[in-house]
This record gives C-alpha cells, sequence and structure tokens, in this order.
C-alpha cells in the first residue's frame, strides 16, 4: 500500500506542473465494457491502441488491463507497451487516476481524489465505481509515490493548471452538487490550492455542451 501523508502539497513545496512539461510517462486503462463502448469495445481498443503506440514512440506507456482482457491488449500493442492487470469500472484514468505533483527537487507525489463517476448514484455514468476508485492508490503504490488523500471528490479532466500557479475549471463541474454537496465555493478553493499548489484560480461558468461530465476543462484548454 503506498504511503498516505497527513500533510498537503502546498505544505511540502510540491505542485502541479503544466500538462505540456516533461514527465516520465504514460498511464491509459484498456477499454471492455460492453454498455459503454459499441460493438463489444473493439472500435475503441483499436483506438486506444494507436494512442498508445504514438506515445510510446516519445516516452514509457503503461496500460491498465483485466485479467479477461489481458491477451487480447498484449496482442494490439507493441511490446514496448508495459501491461499491468488491473481492476477497473472503465477506461478513464485521467479523471480516476492521481494527480502527480512535483517539487523543485524532481520528486513526484500523487494525490489521489475521490472519485463517484462523475455524479454519484443519482446523476453518474455508472454503478458501481468502486474499482475506479481505487486506481488511484494503486498506481502510486506501483510507482513507490507518497500519496495525498483530500477529502474531495474531482476528477483530473475538470482541472488544467499552467505550472505557475494558476489553475482553470469550471463552476459546472466543480461546484456541482453531485459531486461536494456539503462543501462551499471557498472550500473548494482552499482545497485546490492545498493539493495543487495553486494561487489563482479562474472560474468558467460552463465547459462544453453534453460533456457528460458536467463541464470538464479539459475539453476546452
Amino acid at each position: 500500500m503506498s504511503r498516505t501523508l497527513s500533510t498537503t502539497p502546498t505544505q511540502d513545496g510540491f505542485r502541479m506542473p503544466a500538462e505540456w512539461g516533461n514527465h516520465a510517462g504514460t498511464w491509459m486503462i484498456w477499454p471492455e465494457r460492453p454498455d459503454n463502448w459499441r460493438n463489444g469495445a473493439k472500435p475503441a481498443q483499436t483506438a486506444f491502441a494507436q494512442v498508445a503506440t504514438a506515445i510510446a514512440a516519445y516516452e514509457p506507456v503503461t496500460m491498465c488491463v483485466s485479467p479477461a482482457q489481458y491477451l487480447n491488449a498484449r496482442h494490439a500493442l507493441p511490446v514496448g507497451v508495459r501491461l499491468v492487470e488491473m481492476t477497473s469500472n472503465d477506461s478513464w484514468i485521467r479523471d480516476c487516476g492521481p494527480s502527480f505533483v512535483t517539487n523543485p527537487n524532481h520528486e513526484v507525489r500523487g494525490v489521489d481524489w475521490r472519485f463517484n463517476a462523475w455524479g454519484g448514484l443519482q446523476e453518474g455514468l455508472y454503478s458501481p465505481w468502486d474499482q475506479d476508485d481505487l486506481v488511484g492508490e494503486k498506481v502510486l503504490e506501483m510507482e513507490r509515490a507518497l500519496r495525498y488523500a483530500p477529502p474531495i471528490v474531482l476528477e483530473g479532466g475538470s482541472i488544467e493548471v499552467d505550472g505557475e500557479g494558476t489553475l482553470m475549471v469550471t463552476r459546472q463541474c466543480l461546484l456541482n452538487k453531485n459531486r461536494n454537496p456539503d462543501l462551499s465555493k471557498q472550500d473548494i478553493e482552499a482545497a485546490l490550492e492545498a493539493y495543487l499548489g495553486v494561487t489563482k484560480i479562474i472560474w468558467l461558468d460552463h465547459g462544453v455542451f453534453n460533456d457528460e461530465t458536467d463541464g470538464h476543462e479539459d475539453n476546452l484548454a
């Protein structure tokens, strides 16, 4: 189990770097849900394999895959893509996986947000989501990275940082009552500042219409 810290990244001198900055590798999850993906997820698997292959030309790629899909994924992916068996509920590791944070010494730790399938029992996209909620901790354990566990529901696709202290989010998503109904805007801002190391938060009203995630920022920037 990855060691969970009681401090915050900001207290420890860590912050989330810009997405376009240098990084050590990419994590993905192999799609397979028949209710989410057409034709037994085969078109999605082809697309994911193409993306993984393209990225692997430049940096290491790790693909999480269920035991039932291991051989299929191994056949579809180049040998340079590492496969790890991991149970999940769907394939969106950007949303259910950890947000990595770094410090000036290039140490890497992870922020493991809570996940509720974009809205919980009433408005979420599927149930259960318990295995997705464990993905972040599993990734950090495999990376041997120290873990922060903020008491807040948040998806990685709902945030965008420039690595210099500025964060972009949408009110439609982060202030939605299907995420953190007991938290105020001020509470959420405090958590974002503490766990992402940001000092300026830009609030947009809405994301892209009908994106199924309640307005994720990564559809815009």
